[in-house]
């Protein structure tokens, strides 16, 4: 990646991570944590494993578009995911250097979900006539920054909100936050030894008050062994609605992985393990119960 694409690119990063870090209380709480416990001496020391977007499954959004942003940067598409329960498709994305965090993108299957669902995400979305991120300049750092948090359409109303969530609290999500970064995700192997795997950190998490998700257990492990998760639960935060209406949504979270050594490295006496030499992807059944961290299940115990 060459060095003018590589500051272009940080620029961005820095642009969707700040506001992020500004309205999810769990990222600064557990930084700081980190930090006066000595874990880290700076919040920059903290390797960002992943960051995870949703998004609707629909002409001109979707994917398909929003794919086009990391791409441009140098990404790479890779697995594909289907999540049938939840009615999601998903995808991840290596990226063109190995301290850059892997991209997860899902997509809600819009066409199978109730009409009436159906209805409420067209009325909303119906003026999207034309791919948007065909209408920015991937090379202006300014106009990609301010495209992750753009009203790409109107604010629902509070009940239409209401009608998504009963039927698919994914498709409640992005109707209301649209791009905003779903989560961050702290690599846990990197950390010290005495909090580098996910059963340490989590006894740390809990000790300042952190509350897991729950659902699938709170650690989530791969059918391998080798990629093991967790996250906190979204905290609730003031939406306002169409006509001024207000109500308390969940919002967005912070995950953590780790992933182990991949076996055939295991006998050659290695003390630190690269990227390459670690198990990388993603598994479904993890991430199938990652998703409920924003969901009432799991925000009604915060």
């Amino acid at each position: 990646m060459e060095t003018k694409r590589k500051r272009a690119f940080d620029t961005i990063l820095q642009a969707l991570f700040t506001p992020y870090r500004e309205l999810v209380p769990d990222v600064q709480k557990i930084s700081k944590a980190m930090i006066s416990h000595g874990i880290i001496q700076d919040e920059n020391e903290i390797v960002n494993d992943h960051i995870a977007f949703r998004t609707l499954g629909i002409p001109n959004l979707g994917i398909n578009s929003f794919e086009k942003i990391f791409l441009h940067y140098g990404y790479q598409k890779r697995d594909y995911y289907y999540f049938e329960g939840k009615k999601l498709d998903a995808y991840w994305y290596a990226p063109p250097e190995d301290h850059y965090p892997r991209i997860f993108m899902s997509e809600l299957r819009v066409s199978e979900l109730s009409e009436e669902a159906q209805h409420i995400i067209k009325k909303y979305t119906q003026d999207i006539t034309s791919d948007p991120v065909d209408h920015i300049d991937l090379d202006d750092t300014k106009e990609v920054g301010q495209f992750f948090y753009k009203p790409l359409w109107k604010i629902p109303s509070l009940a239409d909100y209401n009608t998504l969530a009963d039927e698919s609290e994914y498709a409640a999500w992005v109707i209301y936050n649209r791009y905003y970064l779903n989560h961050y995700t702290i690599s846990v192997h990197d950390l010290p030894n005495a909090y580098n795997t996910i059963e340490k950190f989590n006894v740390f998490l809990e000790s300042i008050d952190i509350k897991l998700n729950t659902s699938g257990g709170k650690i989530k492990t791969s059918e391998d062994g080798l990629l093991k998760q967790s996250s906190t639960i979204a905290k609730m935060v003031a939406a306002e609605f169409m006509d001024s209406e207000k109500a308390e949504i969940a919002g967005s979270y912070v995950e953590f992985a780790e992933r182990l050594p991949l076996p055939s490295y295991l006998d050659r006496k290695i003390k630190t393990f690269s990227r390459q030499q670690r198990r990388d992807g993603f598994e479904s059944a993890n991430a199938d119960k990652i998703f409920e961290s924003t969901y009432r299940e799991q925000t009604k115990n915060v």
